[in-house]
């Protein structure tokens, strides 16, 4: 019997080592991306973006503030604000074949994270989570959460954390998110259902898959993947996987 702070929902003995959590949720292709949206990404340069930006079924006409340049392939778009490719939907094959699964498998991902049971933490806080310590496990809201102070994400390599957010997910300003104790920003997963909304100078860790639109005001950032089944907003912002 392992005694613990919490209930662990999910162990799996790696080796000598035991991840606490749920089970990892699988992004699939999906992972390939670090933005990927089906309505488009607004951005307000310069933004620095590491990784690649999708969107799909929208044309390219939805990436909008990157002075895309047009790769000879008519595959891909680069830009100077990204380091990595830029696709869209209306390039050349086989990039609409390729972006129709992977929005299929972000679509997967959010209904899979957001239907995780027996959460260890219902309501925590009552959505009001500044300054809290997060240990690893399922927590699940019903309705908005607001991070208005800095929080702390404390665990192991191999542990995992599940963010079931019903409402909104607001970060202040000049408000961060960070690690403790070795966790990983990829095992950490939001699954939210109303906007995701990081104000200037905040700051998010973790895989965000949001059911409506993401935005990155003035000088945010965020260590993880964006994932909206809308649109992803960026002013000067800050992101990679």
């Amino acid at each position: 019997m392992i005694s613990t702070s919490f209930t662990v929902y999910f162990l799996t003995v790696l080796g000598s080592v035991v991840a606490l959590g749920p089970a990892a949720v699988n992004l699939r292709t999906a992972a390939n991306y670090t933005i990927l949206t089906k309505a488009g990404v607004s951005n307000l340069p310069p933004s620095v973006i590491t990784g690649a930006i999708a969107v799909s079924p929208i044309a390219a006409t939805g990436l909008t503030g990157f002075s895309l340049i047009l790769d000879s392939t008519g595959q891909f778009s680069t830009s100077t604000q990204v380091a990595g490719h830029i696709f869209a939907a209306s390039y050349s094959p086989p990039t609409p074949s390729t972006l129709t699964v992977a929005i299929g498998d972000m679509g997967t991902a959010f209904t899979d994270a957001n239907s995780r049971l027996n959460p260890n933490f219902v309501n925590l806080a009552t959505g009001a989570i500044g300054g809290l310590i997060l240990t690893p496990g399922l927590y699940k809201w019903n309705s908005a959460v607001t991070v208005a102070s800095t929080i702390t994400i404390t665990g192991g390599a191999t542990d995992t954390w599940i963010f079931q957010v019903g409402g909104t997910l607001t970060v202040s300003s000049n408000v961060n998110m960070v690690l403790a104790g070795g966790a990983v920003a990829s095992n950490i997963v939001w699954v939210v259902t109303g906007a995701v909304n990081a104000a200037s100078g905040a700051h998010i860790e973790g895989v965000v898959l949001g059911q409506t639109s993401i935005t990155l005001s003035t000088g945010a950032s965020a260590n993880s993947r964006l994932l909206a089944q809308t649109s992803v907003a960026l002013s000067k912002a800050t992101v990679t996987n």
